[in-house]
């Protein structure tokens, strides 16, 4: 017998961890038929999904049953999951190796602090993809039949939140109403509801009270309405119809092709 020691066994090799990944992907405005081919991929893909209060139980059904949702939402008057901690469940989350999809309505760039996030991310390594999703106000305004823009009515589009941050810059709404009167832009205006009544005030200081505007809740989803007034009657108008959030304010000339087609489409069914 060989009294020489024999090695003992090596152990069996680790395999190395799999790096995770974070994706902010862009749920449009709630119809599910209006994703990219893009933001199916990732849903189908992930293993964690952080969802915005927004995103629609249709486009959840996407998500594979394996994966784990977790509902970070922020809407206006309601108690809202902080910034920093979403930020950290998705570090955390692709960290330890997960396919990570932030879903957020619309976009994830238009007034989704998807620039934030980016930002937060890059910072702890992780190079996040970005899948764009149909923004709320041009959908809003599809369903509607009006362009943002017109070569007649509007050479522009300006996008603008009316919930500003807190204790920072508000809009100047005198002054957009001014440029949009000069430079013939179409307002569109996300998450104003509750502020209306100053919104409307102040871009009266710049555009005329006949000025046609349209207010859109819940575009895309079968629970959509929607009202056609003018800026001196929008706060009469958002009463009347008990019209609330989550909703677009339009603001613009391109808006009286609306009418029109509503005029003349009642003068055919007469």
């Amino acid at each position: 017998m060989s009294d020489a020691t024999q090695d003992p066994p090596s152990a069996p090799a680790v395999p190395p961890k799999r790096p995770g990944s974070v994706a902010l992907v862009g749920a449009g405005p709630g119809d599910p038929d209006l994703l990219t081919f893009k933001a199916v991929k990732a849903l189908q893909a992930a293993t964690v999904v952080l969802v915005d209060d927004l995103v629609s139980d249709a486009v959840l059904a996407l998500v594979p049953p394996t994966a784990r949702i977790t509902y970070v939402g922020k809407r206006g008057g309601c108690r809202s999951t902080p910034q920093p901690a979403i930020e950290r469940l998705m570090i955390d989350a692709a960290r330890a190796g997960e396919s990570v999809v932030r879903l957020k309505g619309g976009d994830p760039f238009i007034f989704g602090r998807g620039g934030e996030e980016v930002e937060s991310l890059r910072a702890a390594g992780i190079e996040p993809e970005v899948v764009n999703g149909i923004t709320a106000g041009l959908a809003a305004m599809t369903s509607l039949g009006a362009p943002p823009t017109h070569r007649e009515y509007a050479q522009g589009v300006v996008f603008v939140t009316g919930h500003p941050q807190k204790n920072g810059p508000g809009v100047d709404w005198p002054q957009l109403a001014a440029a949009a009167q000069a430079l013939h832009l179409t307002l569109v205006i996300y998450m104003g509801i509750r502020n209306a009544e100053h919104i409307q005030h102040g871009l009266l200081r710049g555009l005329p009270a006949s000025t046609p505007v349209a207010v859109i809740e819940r575009a895309s989803l079968p629970a959509q309405r929607q009202c056609l007034t003018t800026l001196g009657d929008l706060v009469h108008a958002l009463h009347e119809q008990g019209l609330g959030s989550p909703a677009v304010v339009v603001v613009g000339d391109v808006v009286r092709g609306v009418r029109a087609a509503l005029r003349e489409g009642s003068a055919s069914a007469g």
